[in-house]
C-alpha cells in the first residue's frame, strides 16, 4: 500500500463552511477598490492594515488555543479563510507566514513563555514572521545550511546569510533554520531553529526586485548578532524534524492551488460576455476545472490529516507539484487563447493581470521546495527509488 492509499475523500465540515458568506462579504468590502493585477499578487502581497482587521475579525491564528489569543477552531476554518482570502486576491501576506506555519510551530515546540509572548501578537495581526531557510548555493537542500548559531554565555552567537526571504524587510522575526553544532557534512545533525528579531544590531534586509517589478523576496545577513537563550525553539539539533513537519502546512494548502485564480476568474468573466465567449474557451475552462477539482479534494484530505496530528510529507509534496504545475499552465493557456483574439476586445485589465501572472508564474515551482525535490520525496515515498 503507497502512501496515496491513505487519502480519502473529506468534506469541509458545515459549521466551517457556514463561515464563507461573513467572509466573503467582508473582503469585498475591504478590498473593492483594488484592481484584479493588485489582488493577483494575494498571498504575496502585503497591507498591515487588512492584517489587523481580519485579526480584529479573530481570523489569524483562528486553530489556536484561546488562552493564546486564538478562537480554537479546527483547521478547516481556516482552510475555508485561506481559500476565500486567496478566491477574491486579499493581499494577507503581511501575516501569512506568522499564522501559517510560525504560530503552530510556536505552539508545539516553543516554550511556555515563547507562546504567551508570541501567538497573541500573531492573533491581533501585529506580529508578522518571515521564514530563514534557503540560503545561496543551498536553494532546496535545506540539510547543507551553513548559517551558524553558536552557543555562547549570552545565549546564541548567529553568523551567516539567508535569501528568498519573503517579506523580511516587512517583518519583525524570522524563524530560521541554523547550524548549532557540526558541520554541513554532517546533514540533518546539529540543526535547530531559533527566533530572531529584525531589529537586533548586526541584522542586514536587502529586498530583491523580481521580474515583475516586485521586491517582496528579500537577502538577510547576521554579522554577529546576540540571540537570547531563549531564542531557541525545542531542543537544540531538532532543528531538521521540526522544519520537515512545518513544510507540511506550507506544501498542502490552497495556496498551490489557486496562485493564478485571481487571472483565470478575469478572463472567466470576460468569456461570459458576447466578445469573450468562444468554443475553445469553453473547453479550456472546462479543463482547469477538471484538473482544479480532483487537485482541491487531495488538498482538503491533506488538511484532515494534519487535523489528526499527522505529518503527511510525501501526500503534501504531491499536492504542491501538482498544483503548482496547473498554476503555471493557467497563464500560459489563457495567453494561447488571447493570442487568437481581436486585441481591441480584450480589457485592459485582463491583459494587466496576464503580463504580472505570467512574469511570477516560474516561482510557483521554486517557492516551498523546488520541483526536483519534491519529486524525489515523491518517488521515495511510493517506493520508485
Amino acid at each position: 500500500m503507497s502512501v496515496l492509499d491513505t487519502l480519502s475523500l473529506t468534506r469541509i465540515p458545515p459549521e466551517d463552511e457556514a463561515l464563507r458568506a461573513e467572509v466573503r462579504a467582508f473582503l469585498a468590502e475591504a478590498i473593492r477598490d483594488l484592481p484584479a493585477h493588485v489582488r493577483a499578487r494575494s498571498w504575496g502581497g502585503y497591507s498591515a492594515e487588512l492584517s489587523r482587521k481580519l485579526g480584529a475579525k479573530g481570523w489569524i491564528g483562528v486553530t489556536l488555543p484561546r488562552e493564546y489569543g486564538g478562537a480554537g477552531r479546527s483547521a478547516f476554518t481556516r482552510y475555508v479563510l485561506v481559500e476565500e482570502y486567496l478566491a477574491c486576491g486579499a493581499p494577507v501576506g503581511s501575516h501569512w507566514i506568522a499564522d501559517r506555519q510560525s504560530a503552530p510551530l510556536i505552539l508545539k515546540y516553543g516554550t511556555e513563555a515563547q507562546r504567551q509572548f508570541y501567538l497573541p501578537r500573531i492573533c491581533r495581526g501585529e506580529a508578522f514572521f518571515c521564514i530563514g531557510m534557503s540560503e545561496p548555493n543551498a536553494g532546496s537542500d535545506l540539510a547543507s545550511v551553513k548559517t551558524r548559531a553558536v552557543p555562547n554565555d549570552k545565549g546564541f552567537l548567529l553568523n551567516g546569510q539567508k535569501i528568498w526571504t519573503t517579506n523580511a524587510h516587512h517583518c519583525q522575526y524570522m524563524i530560521a533554520l541554523v547550524r548549532t553544532s557540526g558541520e554541513p557534512a554532517d546533514r540533518h545533525k546539529g540543526l535547530s531553529q531559533v527566533i530572531v528579531d529584525l531589529s537586533l544590531p548586526g541584522v542586514t534586509v536587502r529586498p530583491i526586485t523580481d521580474l515583475s517589478g516586485d521586491a517582496h523576496f528579500c537577502e538577510v545577513f547576521f554579522e554577529d548578532v546576540q540571540l537570547a537563550p531563549d531564542a531557541l525553539i525545542g531542543r537544540e539539533g531538532q532543528g531538521w524534524e521540526q522544519v520537515t513537519a512545518e513544510l507540511a502546512f506550507e506544501r498542502s494548502g490552497p495556496e498551490r492551488l489557486f496562485s493564478s485564480i485571481v487571472l483565470f476568474d478575469e478572463w472567466l468573466a470576460w468569456v461570459r460576455t458576447p466578445q469573450g465567449h468562444g468554443e475553445s474557451a469553453l473547453r479550456l475552462a472546462g479543463r482547469v476545472f477538471t484538473e482544479l477539482a480532483p487537485l482541491r479534494a487531495m488538498s482538503v484530505a491533506v488538511q484532515e490529516k494534519l487535523t489528526r496530528g499527522e505529518s503527511p510529507i510525501v501526500e503534501a509534496a504531491l499536492v504542491k507539484e501538482l498544483g503548482t504545475t496547473l498554476e503555471q499552465s493557467i497563464p500560459a493557456a489563457i495567453a494561447d487563447d488571447l493570442a487568437g483574439r481581436d486585441i481591441a476586445d480584450v480589457p485592459l485589465e485582463l491583459l494587466r493581470t496576464l503580463n504580472y501572472t505570467t512574469e511570477v508564474a516560474p516561482s510557483f515551482s521554486l517557492r516551498g521546495g523546488t520541483r526536483d525535490i519534491l519529486r524525489g520525496m515523491i518517488a521515495r515515498g511510493l517506493g520508485l527509488r
